[in-house]
């Protein structure tokens, strides 16, 4: 058998890095779930932190997790500063080896501490690099990456990388081939709301957000009032509680700390209030749930950049998390959760801008890499 055809028959090696949170870690399963469809012998490596959320949800999707130590990068002058270096290239060292011992054939980055020693360990053995940036602005990792490769995607068409091809979010299938209007009886029935009454769902995340909770809490009045149901997420840990120190309970109210599937939370939906993370706004948008964004106020303003073009679109509104309060929700959100007409007309512009299968697209990207 020639050295040719033993080379043919080599398995394709993908080796896929990012980590942290759940931004990151859902498009790199949704990527690595595509490449198993399309290339079922593949074999696929991730690469993550040890002490990311990749330790858990990684090895609960069925794919082996390979770790590296976290390098983050000093803001400003400082000891950590001086012990960039060598942590860093020690770092890019332990990168080195998780390539060199998957026999990688390509390397997909999707952001993150663990990326940037990942992005110069590919270069150094000269392994084909992919990029899929998820926010608008884009993170420093892959802002590195971009500058060796030729193959870089974007969740958003604004955002602002060299080279960059607007594929969208790669996410779980169940929430790209979701029908809303086919399984909103399930899904309501699934998370205990009446079939027929508007329905507001709202979620913080899963670490919660004190001040949509507090502002919510003290609209369940008026909300009530207006026949809208509220089913409230309020995050691992955050439950609301009423005075007397149980949980808050009122008419049409019912409150969770978290729900397993999102899709079932955008079928029944009529308004989702959320923050506006890219992973969020990219599904609320892909399967047209009208939204309203209330973008983290701390950090780098990358929430409120995320949901813009869905906003200037007309498919969301947005409110500024300082002004989100019982006066805002009565005269803003409540009239809009009895306008059935405007809803459906936000779902058309939010969906018209989604997009669903990126997940392929970026299967497509990777095996272009390969393949140059």
């Amino acid at each position: 058998m020639t050295p040719e055809s033993l080379t043919a028959r080599k398995p394709l090696s993908v080796v896929l890095a990012g980590g942290g949170t759940a931004g990151h870690i859902s498009p790199l399963l949704a990527i690595a779930d595509a490449l198993r469809d399309r290339r079922p012998d593949a074999a696929i490596m991730t690469v993550g932190t040890p002490s990311g959320m990749e330790t858990r949800l990684v090895p609960a999707a069925g794919y082996e997790l390979s770790t590296i130590d976290r390098v983050p990068f000093p803001r400003r002058p400082s000891a950590d500063l001086l012990r960039l270096p060598g942590r860093m290239g020690a770092a890019i060292k332990q990168a080195r080896r998780i390539l060199t011992d998957a026999d990688a054939d390509v390397l997909v980055g999707v952001g993150g501490y663990v990326c940037t020693p990942m992005y110069l360990a590919a270069r150094k053995l000269g392994i084909p690099i992919v990029i899929h940036e998820a926010n608008m602005k884009a993170g420093l990792a892959n802002k590195v990456g971009a500058r060796f490769t030729e193959y870089v995607a974007v969740a958003f068409s604004g955002t602002r990388l060299r080279g960059a091809r607007h594929v969208g979010m790669p996410m779980r299938r169940a929430i790209s081939g979701l029908n809303r209007a086919a399984a909103a009886p399930a899904a309501k029935a699934s998370l205990g709301l009446d079939p027929v009454q508007p329905t507001l769902i709202v979620t913080g995340g899963s670490s919660g957000a004190q001040s949509i909770n507090r502002s919510i809490a003290a609209s369940l009045p008026a909300l009530a009032a207006a026949g809208i149901q509220t089913l409230h997420i309020t995050g691992n840990g955050k439950s609301v509680l009423d005075d007397d120190g149980g949980l808050l309970a009122a008419p049409g109210y019912r409150q969770v700390e978290y729900v397993d599937g999102m899709e079932n939370v955008y079928a029944a939906a009529d308004v989702l209030l959320a923050r506006a993370g890219a992973g969020t706004v990219s599904e609320v948008a892909a399967v047209g749930v009208p939204a309203v964004f209330v973008p983290l106020p701390i950090g780098n303003g990358e929430q409120a950049l995320n949901a813009a073009p869905l906003v200037d679109a007309g498919g969301a509104l947005l409110v500024d998390d300082k002004d989100l309060s019982p006066a805002w929700l009565e005269t803003e959100l409540i009239p809009l959760l009895s306008d059935p007409a405007r809803l459906s007309d936000m779902a058309r512009k939010s969906e018209a801008l989604g997009i669903r299968n990126a997940d392929q697209r970026m299967a497509d990207l990777v095996l272009e890499a390969v393949s140059a």
